[in-house]
């Protein structure tokens, strides 16, 4: 045959004769290693479905886990926004205690400058016909370290 008469397609030239490409018969310790491998990608791939293999009670104890972390999502959400909700109720009070203790200071203190002392003095004594006590009208009492006393019984005379 004639190198000119072969039809050249595209870029590509055709060899003309190839020569055969030996291949070496692979020896016995190589293809003992080839079926180990073999194995072992046969094991890990059935190992590999088995733990993606979800059974029933695999899927339920799972659903169950979901359900439960859900349920107490959602409860630990309500008791926030129920501790937020009780914090705002006592800001509330706080604010409407110290408005009542401003008005009662400023009862007290309208209280105490319209009360005129001299004229209450001056109409027991002369219009009720109220005195001094006398230093034998006065008995003294030691009180514990309490701000108060309770009396249980008349006060006795000398």
């Amino acid at each position: 045959m004639n190198k000119s008469s072969y039809y050249i397609n595209g870029s590509t030239v055709r060899e003309l004769e190839t020569q055969p490409v030996r291949r070496e018969q692979p020896s016995r310790e190589q293809l003992q290693d080839a079926k180990k491998k073999k194995n072992r990608r046969n094991a890990a791939r059935r190992n590999r479905q088995r733990a993606l293999y979800m059974n029933r009670g695999y899927v339920a104890f799972l659903s169950v886990c979901v359900i439960i972390s859900a349920a107490a999502a959602v409860m630990l959400v309500q008791i926030q926004s129920d501790v937020t909700h009780r914090m705002r109720h006592i800001a509330t009070l706080e604010s409407q205690i110290s408005d009542l203790k401003a008005d009662n200071d400023a009862r007290y203190k309208r209280m105490s400058v319209s009360v005129d002392l001299n004229h209450i003095k001056e109409v027991a004594t002369s219009e009720l016909g109220m005195t001094y006590a006398t230093e034998e009208q006065v008995i003294y009492y030691t009180v514990e370290n309490n701000n108060y006393m309770d009396q249980y019984s008349d006060i006795p005379e000398k």
